[in-house]
């Protein structure tokens, strides 16, 4: 497993999307056997995702970033511990010790510079592993294949910078849970399983962290108790939105020369969002990315365990 820390004289940066070090970590059966310290490569928060896929960075550990940002990341399949501070080895040897909580995407130092960005026209393009698809509920094992879970929306759960909203009502609302799951498809095709990874998913429930089925299911869940559910695309990824498919010109984006089609990149929007998009076709003057997500107009089927209230 890879951890990536934001990074500034041995502490953990507090804005994601300006940090210009990475201290990235080897770990091997829950223990640190090296570490060293990357720069940004010049990128601005919209192509940052990118840039940790493409060093198979698992988990990221970070002080701020918006809604955007984890959305990126998470669909990019690596996990994110927002809300970290002090010194970044401590920071990682309390996540491996299961003692470093989320606070999610909290917005408090995160805003949107068209100058950080790798912009081209609206759109920055920071390349995401092709091999590094996976990694359903913000998770990421390098082979796992597939995704789903994490909350599409853009920091929907944000009632203000800096403050979660809980929009759901339940006994485990507002709550830190973990829970084990597995997800398939109708033909049963499985696309996900933290069951396969050996580690439970952790998130706040009712915080529109995740997809809206999923988290509505945990809501009223007890220790224990493994619920099965079928989830229709809306209450998942949504119905495939045909104005998610951009044509671009190559010319408006410098660099797209060298993408091929099926490879996953990250993308940002007027505002400097980032968002992930896949190269379905390219001539000699245009490029065409679908932004939809992989698993949008797909019915999904989940048995879920909740194993842990924190």
């Amino acid at each position: 497993m890879k951890i990536a820390v934001t990074y500034d004289n041995g502490n953990v940066f507090q804005h994601f999307g300006r940090t210009e070090q990475f201290k990235i970590y080897d770990v091997e059966n829950g223990k640190i056997v090296s570490s060293e310290v990357i720069g940004n490569d010049g990128l601005g928060h919209g192509a940052l995702a990118g840039l940790l896929a493409n060093n198979a960075i698992n988990v990221l550990i970070c002080g701020g970033l918006g809604g955007g940002a984890m959305n990126a990341l998470t669909s990019a399949g690596i996990e994110v511990v927002a809300g970290a501070t002090g010194n970044t080895d401590a920071a990682v040897e309390a996540y491996l010790k299961g003692e470093l909580v989320s606070s999610g995407a909290n917005c408090d130092h995160h805003d949107h510079h068209h100058g950080e960005d790798h912009v081209c026209g609206d759109h920055g393009c920071g390349h995401h592993d092709e091999h590094n698809e996976g990694g359903c509920c913000g998770h990421h094992d390098e082979q796992d294949e597939g995704g789903c879970c994490g909350s599409g929306s853009d920091c929907g759960s944000c009632g203000g910078c800096g403050d979660i909203k809980i929009i759901l009502e339940g006994p485990n609302a507002g709550r830190i849970v973990r829970v084990h799951y597995e997800g398939t498809l109708n033909d049963g095709t499985k696309f996900d399983s933290s069951y396969d990874r050996g580690e439970p998913l952790e998130f706040m429930c009712g915080a529109g962290m995740m997809i809206a089925g999923f988290d509505k299911a945990v809501v009223d869940m007890a220790i224990g108790e493994v619920k099965n559910i079928h989830l229709m695309p809306e209450e998942a990824y949504g119905e495939r939105d045909p104005e998610a498919i951009l044509k671009i010109q190559q010319d408006w984006m410098p660099g797209c020369e060298k993408l091929n089609v099926g490879e996953r990149v990250v993308l940002t929007n007027p505002v400097g969002q980032p968002f992930p998009a896949t190269v379905i076709d390219k001539d000699e003057f245009t490029i065409t990315f679908d932004a939809n997500h992989e698993m949008a107009g797909k019915e999904l089927n989940f048995k879920i365990e909740l194993v842990e209230i924190v």
